[in-house]
């Protein structure tokens, strides 16, 4: 059952924004301080990335956690009600993920996820710069960038 009426539902819903989000726009300004130049979007490359860095191949996805379903995140619950068209929806949205990663590394692209827990709290906000500069700077073709834990360490991912 839901918490609020139909008609309010679809209006919060309505309200949230697929593109320059908040995560989005955090992850572009760690990027402009430390100075690296980047593309928004570019739609000629699979999944049209948020930030694409071309000299470098690297394509970077901030992801809702809720809508990309970042397993182990508490903000990635899946909802009670309406079960039944949330479970394949989301499910899809994973799915799509891992075939659009897959084809950027198999064009010779970097893939780097932000989670947007990774950007929730000012704490975490002001780490997120170096960790983005590390990845960049490091040489891993796939990696994720998600909230740090209670000591302050990175839950980060490389992948092969």
């Amino acid at each position: 059952m839901d918490v609020v009426n139909q008609a309010t539902r679809s209006r919060m819903m309505a309200g949230i924004r697929g593109r320059d989000t908040k995560p989005e726009r955090l992850v572009r300004s760690c990027l402009t301080q430390r100075g690296y130049r980047y593309r928004l979007y570019r739609k000629d490359l699979p999944g049209a990335p948020d930030v694409v860095m071309p000299g470098r191949r690297v394509a970077i996805f901030v992801h809702g956690c809720f809508w990309h379903q970042h397993a182990g995140c508490r903000h990635a619950k899946l909802p009670a009600s309406n079960s039944e068209f949330w479970k394949p929806k989301l499910a899809r949205n994973v799915e799509r993920d891992r075939e659009v990663v897959e084809q950027l590394l198999g064009m010779g692209w970097r893939v780097l996820t932000v989670w947007e827990c990774a950007t929730r709290r000012r704490s975490e906000a002001a780490a997120l710069a170096d960790r983005l500069a590390v990845w960049l700077d490091g040489l891993e073709s796939r990696g994720e960038i998600a909230a740090l834990d209670r000591e302050g360490q990175g839950r980060d991912q490389a992948g092969p």
